[in-house]
């Protein structure tokens, strides 16, 4: 059990956690933590929220889909990719599945169908597969457009590189619709990774981590001839609903693969628990003979009036479920152990192994966790140790073979002192990790809050990890105002930076100026302070000046503002360094106020407290900002001081209920916009559903 204070600590320290997780693994496509704990993290998450709604953010991990929109730029060759793609809106949004480990959970998912539904139903069974979403659009035939997932409500358009994948037929054949979508995965079979990593490595550039990594990379690449080359591959499995009538989705499935599309033919439909297992069982086995990576089995509810009757809850269908597949593992070598300094000062053991083979790529390096883990293992170097790859991609050190210990190994010395600016580490009570406590100049953290800065939720500055390195490598920058201060001169003077690149660069840093308050606030990067709270602060106080002249209790006065954060915020306004650089980013014209522009158009809903669920004309976050922006305010639970709840189409049942019984309101869209002023109706868009 957590007090409340606790429980408003950890909910925001797994926030932080699962989302700069999140921007490694869709942004980066470096991830630095396996599925499986970065699922456990979420489902302590979920918990967490479920048992102090007061402290869940309206734009929680638990109610988002990770986003692959950032495309950083500089002047790395996988990076930089010389194109902007276009931004789509997704007609249905892409969502993603629920993931569990355990075979019990998905008894329970069963059950829970059964028990929801009157008709009879089947299970459809099939792979998931470990690769990049992308979403098809066929016209009359033709392939006229690819989207990546995005962030769920719009993709990157890569219809050009999509058109490169051999695989993927530009026209169909057969009785196909006149239009509609279809879902798949885009992956490179081990193959072509194996060719890829090796004709990188030759020209002295770092070899992908994974396949996943290498066909996400390689699917934003700039150069369509050159997504061409690198031999991907791709499968179909989900047709939206609304696009074309069928009856079942296996139904749907066979029909597409007759119009010409790559289907895949690993499915089965499975009428009770016991077929589920059996094609499980069956699949932990026979993945291992497949050309291309998989992780698990994905079983959804094959009538499509059934997945209709279930619905959806803000991130995933309640029709389907992911099973994870069990990590692989293999045993080797501990040649040594690196510390390594993360964006927040945490220092996180890696240890340095014999290369050794697991899922289809070679381990050399495997994370250590804490100090904590390394002593409840009792590892040392020399030993041999079992690794596993947690959703086959981050491996991990489980335990120690002892029988074939050296005589002469000893127990690993943690630092004491930060091996990358040399400060002491510090420990609080009750944490696990060592903190190397300089913020001011420790490289690592210099260069995080610089990423941190020019995110595309943040400054959306055209710029990715490796050109921050690079400017604070070559001294351009170790504060985010410093970036003002660079020359299209000193750009070009860098490695692999030309005239183009440089001035794209400076054009979107200029655009800065354009940024609102609430996001500039964001961007500081304040411990704990998320888009949402920052936005939430920013329009309570209005201006920089106000929040820092906050004392801690005004501070606790913004609605989802707890204890945590206001003392988060009161610090960092208290320390020097942090408003000179305040006092510089004022000086080069951002914004520091929000200005009449971001003023409430109406107090309509003023005083009222407003739980949304379902699907709207418009998107989520443009119903939450309507809301806002005449006086209300959004959560993301029912409770007792809740005005009303907002209810689209297929809103949550358990919401619904709660209302019932707490006796309160329940107001469609229709009647919800007839509370506000019509003028700032918003027009009409279309967004039903979909899964992927």
């Amino acid at each position: 059990m957590h007090t409340r204070e606790e429980a408003s600590r950890r909910i925001a320290e797994l926030v932080e956690i699962l989302r700069e997780n999140s921007r490694r693994y869709y942004v980066d496509n470096a991830p630095t933590m396996s599925d499986q704990e970065y699922d456990f993290l979420m489902h302590e998450l979920e918990g967490l929220e479920a048992e102090y709604p007061e402290f869940a953010l309206p734009d929680s991990p638990t109610r988002t889909v990770g986003s692959d929109l950032d495309s950083p730029v500089g002047p790395n060759a996988e990076l930089q990719t010389g194109k902007d793609f276009v931004k789509r809106a997704h007609r249905y949004p892409m969502l993603s599945l629920g993931n569990t480990y355990s075979i019990e959970e998905v008894e329970e998912f069963a059950a829970r169908a059964d028990k929801a539904l009157e008709d009879a139903f089947t299970y459809c069974c099939e792979l998931k597969f470990d690769g990049t979403a992308i979403c098809l659009t066929y016209r009359g035939g033709a392939l006229v457009q690819a989207l990546t997932r995005g962030d769920g409500e719009q993709g990157d358009d890569v219809t050009e590189n999509v058109r490169r994948i051999a695989n993927i037929p530009q026209t169909l054949h057969g009785d196909f619709p006149e239009e509609f979508e279809i879902r798949g995965e885009i992956l490179m079979p081990y193959a072509s990774f194996e060719a890829l990593n090796a004709e990188r490595e030759d020209i002295g550039e770092a070899p992908f981590a994974n396949p996943r990594n290498a066909a996400s990379g390689s699917l934003k690449l700039g150069d369509p001839e050159e997504v061409g080359r690198r031999g991907l591959w791709c499968t179909l499995y989900h047709i939206p609903a609304q696009s074309v009538p069928f009856a079942t989705h296996d139904e749907a499935l066979t029909k597409a693969a007759s119009w010409g599309l790559p289907v895949s033919e690993h499915r089965a439909i499975c009428k009770d628990i016991e077929g589920i297992r059996s094609f499980i069982s069956h699949w932990d086995i026979a993945r291992r003979s497949l050309p291309y990576a998989t992780d698990g089995i994905v079983i959804k509810i094959n009538e499509l009036s059934a997945q209709r009757a279930l619905g959806y809850t803000a991130k995933s269908p309640r029709w389907a479920v992911a099973y994870k597949f069990k990590a692989e593992q293999a045993c080797t070598e501990l040649q040594s152990i690196d510390f390594q300094v993360g964006r927040t000062g945490a220092v996180t053991p890696v240890a340095n192994l014999s290369p050794v083979q697991l899922g289809g790529t070679t381990v050399k390096r495997a994370t250590l966790v804490n100090e904590d883990q390394i002593a409840a293992l009792d590892i040392r170097v020399g030993d041999f140790v079992y690794v596993e790859k947690g959703g086959e991609i981050i491996p991990k050190i489980t335990s120690v073979n002892l029988a074939l210990r050296p005589a002469e190994a000893v127990p690993v010395a943690f630092p004491a002192v930060c091996p990358d600016c040399g400060t002491p580490l510090v420990k609080q009570e009750g944490e696990a990790k060592w903190f190397c406590p300089n913020r001011a100049t420790c490289p690592t953290q210099i260069k995080g809050r610089l990423l941190h800065f020019i995110g595309r939720k943040a400054m959306n500055v055209l710029a990715g990890e490796a050109t921050v390195d690079q400017l604070f490598d070559a001294g351009l920058a170790s504060t985010p105002a410093d970036l003002y201060g660079i020359s299209i001169y000193q750009l070009m003077s860098l490695e692999g930076w030309q005239e183009k690149s440089s001035q794209r660069f400076l054009d979107s840093l200029a655009k800065t100026v354009e940024v609102p308050f609430e996001r500039v606030l964001f961007a500081l990067g304040i411990r704990f302070v998320g888009e949402s709270t920052a936005r939430d602060i920013a329009r309570h106080f209005g201006s920089i000046d106000a929040i820092a002249a906050a004392s801690r209790e005004q501070l606790l006065e913004v609605p989802e503002v707890g204890d945590v954060i206001a003392g988060s915020v009161y610090d960092y306004m208290h320390e020097e360094a942090n408003l000179r650089e305040i006092e510089r980013l004022k000086a080069v014209g951002l914004q520091f106020s929000t200005g009449a522009a971001a003023e409430a158009l109406s107090a309509a809903l003023e005083g009222k407290t407003i739980v949304i669920s379902g699907n709207f004309s418009i998107s989520r976050d443009a119903m939450k900002e309507l809301i806002v922006a005449h006086g209300g305010k959004c959560t993301s639970g029912v409770t007792g001081s809740t005005s009303f709840l907002l209810a689209g189409t297929k809103p949550g049942p358990e919401k619904i209920r709660k209302c019932g019984q707490l006796g309160i309101p329940v107001v469609s869209e229709e009647e919800f916009r007839a509370m506000i002023p019509s003028p700032a109706s918003a027009p009409q868009e279309e967004t039903q559903l979909s899964l992927f």
